[in-house]
C-alpha cells in the first residue's frame, strides 16, 4: 500500500476561466511514480453531500496507486459558476476539459477512468461516447442509456411521479451555499445560485414526448460511439434494471447485477454485498495500468438470482446465488391468458379493467434509494382492483433471468388512457409478491416520439416489456399476470377514467434451468475507514398512507430526515429534511395532487445557513399546474425569497 495525501480543494480551471474544485487522494509519492487518474464528478457536493461513500471507497483506491479525484460540477458545491439543468453540453464539456487536465499532470502517467452511480454513472457513459483521448474505461453504476424510456421521468410513455419528487430533490439540493471556508466570496456564489437556480421539473415537463432534449445523452442513439472499456453495475432493488443488459449486449460491457438498491456494491442492502472496489481495481490496473487481472475472462453478464421471498416493503438480506453467462436467458416459456383468470393455455375470454384511481399503493418507490420501507410490498391489495390470470402450482423451480414480455389485446373506451401490467409470484398461502413490472401510455403503444390516440371501442394488440429481473419461483408457487389501468403512485393518472377490454393476450417468459449454488464468486466487501462525524441528529424515515373517510381521498406521506452531523476534520455541519405527500381519491384521476417540503442545513460556528424549498404539482384535463417557492436564511433572517408558477399543456398524457 501507498501512503495516501489528500487535497480537499483542488482548483480546476475551465477554459472560460469558471473554476471547478476537486476533492483528490493520491499516492504521497505520486509525484515521482505517477499513476492514472479516476474521476467522479457530481453535483452532489463532496464537502457533506457524498463524503459518507467518499471516506469509505477513494483513500482506498488511491492506497492501490490511483489518483482519485471526485469534482463538484460547474454550480454545485464548492465550485463556481451555474448549473442550467441535467447532462448539459456544458457539463460534458466541462468533464472532457477536466479529464484532459488531468492527463496533463506531472503525478498522472495520462491514463484516465471515470466512474459514478446514478448521475455519475450516466455522465461517464455520456462522456465515454465524446471519447476523450485519455479516458481509456469507466465504471458506471444505476445509470441508463435512455433518457427518456428508462430515467426518472417517463416510462412506457407515461409520467413518472419521480419526475416531480426528483424535480423537488434538486430544486432543495441546489440551494445550497459553498462552504464559506473555502470561499471567501460563498455569499455572492450562493446569492447568486438562488437568483439563477432552475425549477427543473417544469423544464423537464416541456418535453413529454421523446425529442430531441432526451435524444441528447441517450447512449442508445449511438453504441458505437462508446470506446472506453466498461463495467456496468446495476441492482435489482434499483430503478435501472435495464441498463446492465443493454451494455452488455450493445457495448461489449462487462455486467454485474445484484439484489441492491440504489447504493454502491460494497455497502448497498438487501445483501449479501460484494467486495466491488476489488472489482473496480481489477478493471482499473488492466485497463489504466495494463496489468493481466482475468477481467477479460470474467462472465459478461453476472447476476444475482434471487429467491423468491414473502413481500415485504424492505429486506436486509436476499437469499440467492450468483449466475454466470453471457446475457440474459435464450430459451422461453410462452402462456396465454384464459377465460376465469388463467395463465397457461390461450382460451378466448371477455375482460373488463377499470381500476380506482389509488389502485398501485403497493407500488413502492420507483428508485429506493433512502433505505426506509421503500420496496414493493405485498400485491393483494393491487390485484384485487386489477384482471389477474393466474397459473397451476409449478411442478419445479422456475427461474427467470431475463425481461418477460406481454401481449395484450384490448380496446379502450377512451382516446388516451394507461395500462400497468406486473409479473408476481403468488405463494400458497395468496400472499403476492412483485417480480418485475412494466407500464404503457396507450398512446405510446407505436411510438414515444410521435403518439396517437386510441380509437374508442377499437381493439388493438399491444407489448410491454418489463423491467430485467433474475428471480427464482419456488416449486408449489404460481406465477400470475395482474393488468391495471392506474398505478399511483408511481405515475401520473391519464386524464379520464378509461375502461380497458380485454380479449386476448399472453405472456413470454425468459428461463433458465434453475441452477445450484454459485456460478461466480467475489471477495468481501472491503473499505477504507468510514466518515468520522459527531451525530446532532439521527436520521429516521416514515412511511404511512392516510385514507380520510370524510372526503374519500387516499395520501401517501413520506418524511425522511436524514439527520444532522459535524464532519470531525474541518467541523462543516449539515443536516437536511425531506417531506412528500401524494394525495388522490379513487373516483377521480383528476383529484391527483403531489406535495414537498424540503429543509437543507449548513452551518459553522457563528453562522447557520438554511433553505426550506416547496413545489406542489396538480393538473386538469387539459394543462398541468406547478407551483415553487424557496426560502434562504442566514442565522435565521430571511435573506432571499422566490416564487414560481408553471402552467403547462399536456400532450396525451
Amino acid at each position: 500500500m501507498r501512503r495516501v495525501v489528500e487535497t480537499p480543494d483542488m482548483g480546476i480551471v475551465m477554459p472560460d476561466g469558471c473554476r471547478l474544485s476537486a476533492r483528490v487522494w493520491m499516492p504521497e509519492d505520486a509525484g515521482d511514480t505517477p499513476v492514472p487518474a479516476v474521476l467522479e464528478y457530481l453535483p452532489y457536493r463532496k464537502r457533506d453531500g457524498t463524503t459518507a461513500r467518499d471516506e469509505l471507497s477513494h483513500p482506498w483506491m488511491a492506497a492501490r496507486g490511483y489518483a482519485m479525484v471526485r469534482v463538484d460540477m460547474r454550480g454545485s458545491g464548492d465550485s463556481e459558476g451555474l448549473m442550467a439543468d441535467e447532462y448539459t453540453q456544458q457539463e460534458l464539456d466541462d468533464a472532457v476539459s477536466v479529464i484532459n487536465w488531468l492527463a496533463e499532470q506531472p503525478w498522472c502517467n495520462g491514463n484516465v477512468g471515470m466512474q459514478g452511480i446514478s448521475w455519475g454513472g450516466f455522465n461517464s457513459l455520456q462522456v465515454a461516447a465524446m471519447q476523450p483521448a485519455p479516458l481509456k474505461a469507466i465504471i458506471t453504476l444505476c445509470s441508463t442509456v435512455d433518457r427518456y424510456a428508462d430515467d426518472i421521468h417517463y416510462k412506457g410513455g407515461c409520467l413518472l411521479n419521480e419526475n416531480f419528487g426528483w424535480g423537488s430533490t434538486m430544486w432543495a439540493y441546489s440551494s445550497r451555499a459553498p462552504d464559506p471556508e473555502l470561499r471567501e466570496n460563498w455569499r455572492e456564489i450562493w446569492l447568486d445560485r438562488l437568483k439563477n437556480e432552475p425549477f427543473l421539473v417544469a423544464e423537464w415537463l416541456q418535453h413529454q414526448h421523446r425529442d430531441a432534449y432526451w435524444k441528447h445523452g441517450s447512449v442508445c442513439e449511438d453504441y458505437s460511439a462508446i470506446k472506453a472499456k466498461v463495467l456496468a453495475v446495476g441492482g435489482w432493488g434499483d430503478a435501472y434494471k435495464n441498463t446492465v443488459p443493454a451494455l452488455v449486449a450493445n457495448v461489449g460491457a462487462n455486467g454485474i447485477v445484484g439484489p441492491w438498491v440504489h447504493k454502491y456494491p460494497h455497502f448497498a442492502v438487501p445483501e449479501p454485498r460484494i467486495g466491488f472496489l476489488q472489482e473496480a481495481q481489477r478493471w482499473w490496473d488492466k485497463w489504466l495500468k495494463g496489468h493481466e487481472t482475468g477481467v477479460e475472462s470474467d462472465a459478461p453478464y453476472r447476476a444475482y438470482v434471487m429467491d423468491g421471498l414473502r413481500p415485504k416493503p424492505w429486506y436486509d438480506v436476499r437469499p440467492g446465488r450468483w449466475t454466470a453467462r453471457h446475457g440474459p436467458a435464450t430459451d422461453h416459456a410462452k402462456m396465454g391468458f384464459g377465460a376465469g383468470g388463467t395463465l397457461g393455455k390461450a382460451t378466448l375470454f371477455e375482460g373488463l379493467v377499470a381500476s380506482p384511481a389509488h389502485c398501485g399503493l403497493a407500488s413502492g418507490e420507483y428508485c429506493a434509494i433512502w433505505l426506509g420501507p421503500e420496496l414493493p410490498g405485498d400485491q393483494r391489495g393491487d390485484d384485487a382492483f386489477s384482471a389477474c390470470f393466474t397459473g397451476a402450482a409449478l411442478q419445479d423451480d422456475l427461474e427467470i433471468i431475463g425481461a418477460p414480455k406481454v401481449t395484450l389485446k384490448l380496446a379502450s373506451d377512451k382516446p388516451q388512457g394507461q395500462v400497468c401490467v406486473r409479473l408476481n409470484h403468488i405463494h400458497p398461502d395468496g400472499a403476492s409478491a412483485r417480480i418485475t413490472y412494466g407500464v404503457l401510455n396507450l398512446s405510446h403503444r407505436k411510438s414515444h416520439e410521435h403518439p396517437e390516440p386510441m380509437v374508442p371501442g377499437q381493439v388493438e394488440e399491444i407489448v410491454l416489456t418489463l423491467d430485467h429481473i433474475a428471480y427464482k419461483v419456488p416449486k408449489g408457487h404460481r406465477l400470475s399476470v395482474a393488468v391495471s389501468s392506474a398505478y399511483w403512485p408511481l405515475v401520473w393518472p391519464a386524464p379520464e377514467a378509461a375502461e380497458l377490454t380485454l380479449t386476448g393476450g399472453g405472456l413470454d417468459l425468459p428461463l433458465s434451468p434453475a441452477g445450484q449454488g454459485d456460478e461466480c464468486s467475489f471477495e468481501p466487501a472491503d473499505s477504507a475507514p468510514p466518515w468520522q462525524v459527531e451525530e446532532l441528529r439521527a436520521g429516521a424515515n416514515t412511511r404511512k398512507f392516510e385514507h380520510d373517510m370524510v372526503s374519500g381521498v387516499v395520501s401517501l406521506i413520506i418524511e425522511d430526515d436524514f439527520g444532522k452531523r459535524r464532519d470531525s476534520d474541518h467541523g462543516l455541519v449539515s443536516g437536511a429534511c425531506a417531506r412528500e405527500r401524494w394525495s388522490i381519491h379513487p373516483d377521480d384521476p383528476l383529484s391527483a395532487r403531489a406535495e414537498t417540503h424540503w429543509t437543507e442545513e449548513t452551518e459553522r460556528e457563528g453562522l447557520s445557513l438554511r433553505t426550506e424549498t416547496y413545489a406542489t404539482m396538480t393538473s386538469d384535463a387539459q394543462n398541468f399546474y406547478l407551483t415553487g417557492r424557496l426560502e434562504a436564511y442566514e442565522n435565521d433572517a430571511l435573506i432571499y425569497e422566490r416564487d414560481v408558477a408553471e402552467n403547462l399543456p399536456r400532450n396525451m398524457l
